[in-house]
């Protein structure tokens, strides 16, 4: 069974709600992703979202923007990013999903990305710039790897819309739970729980709602609302603080402890 469809499977069935957390591939350096990647897993993380750096990351704000550059200036490839999942892969079975614009994937080959995705042990992938109008051949490729495609759902999306998009995913359906690019807010969006409903009406696939959280206090409440929360720019500010500390790998784990621990105490 795809790691996701069984970490999920598993938080059901134990009444918990999941914790994902997002960073950007190659911040500071490849070996930092690896090793945090490993002190994720140890803290309870359930999924970890790897953005593939990109010149041009249009749904990311600047704290994300600024990771992809200082992934991109670490010489972080695709293909070097898929070396890092299997080195994760000889200490770690935390499901991996590759958030990645799709201009990466078409340069590679479309078939040729994803077989070496899902042989590195990439378990999802999350296209940001691909709507599932235009992603037949890349749904049957992503199925016959065994790789969930994870697709978003934003505020403004129309119902209709809504039902087209969840019956085309895998995995979980990412909620992007406010307007506009990633980043830190104060408060999170009040229609998180109206947004929710309306999209559990379509699916029966596991909800995670990101975008904006921050503190172990707004991650408690959108969990009340989805299946699990998603924790990206907080963290990636942390690396960025701490990328040239010997320490970073302690640092940013004491950052996300309190992050999980608030998520799985409902």
């Amino acid at each position: 069974m795809n790691r996701i469809v069984e970490r999920f499977t598993r938080l059901a069935r134990e009444g918990q709600k999941g914790f994902i957390v997002y960073i950007g591939s190659g911040d500071p350096n490849l070996e930092a992703t690896r090793q945090l990647a490993l002190a994720f897993d140890k803290l309870g993380v359930d999924v970890l979202e790897l953005g593939v750096p990109f010149s041009d990351p249009l749904a990311d704000g600047l704290v994300n923007q600024l990771a992809a550059q200082r992934g991109l200036e670490s010489g972080t490839t695709p293909p070097k990013v898929l070396e890092v999942v299997s080195a994760i892969r000889k200490e770690s079975q935390i499901p991996i999903v590759l958030y990645i614009y799709f201009n990466l994937i078409h340069r590679c080959g479309i078939e040729r990305f994803i077989r070496a995705a899902a042989q590195a042990g990439v378990d999802g992938m999350l296209v940001l710039d691909l709507p599932p109008e235009e992603s037949d051949s890349y749904e049957a490729l992503m199925r016959q790897a065994g790789l969930c495609n994870i697709y978003l759902v934003a505020p403004t999306t129309p119902d209709d819309r809504i039902e087209l998009i969840v019956q085309r995913g895998a995995g979980f359906i990412y909620y992007v739970s406010r307007e506009g690019v990633t980043g830190m807010q104060t408060k999170v969006a009040d229609t998180i729980a109206q947004m929710t409903a309306k999209i559990r009406a379509h699916t029966k696939l596991p909800i995670a709602v990101g975008f904006g959280i921050s503190t172990p206090e707004q991650a408690k409440t959108v969990a009340a609302s989805g299946e699990a929360v998603v924790v990206g720019s907080a963290i990636v500010n942390q690396i960025a603080q701490h990328g040239k500390a010997p320490d970073l790998i302690q640092r940013v784990s004491e950052f996300v402890k309190p992050l999980v621990q608030a998520v799985k105490q409902q």
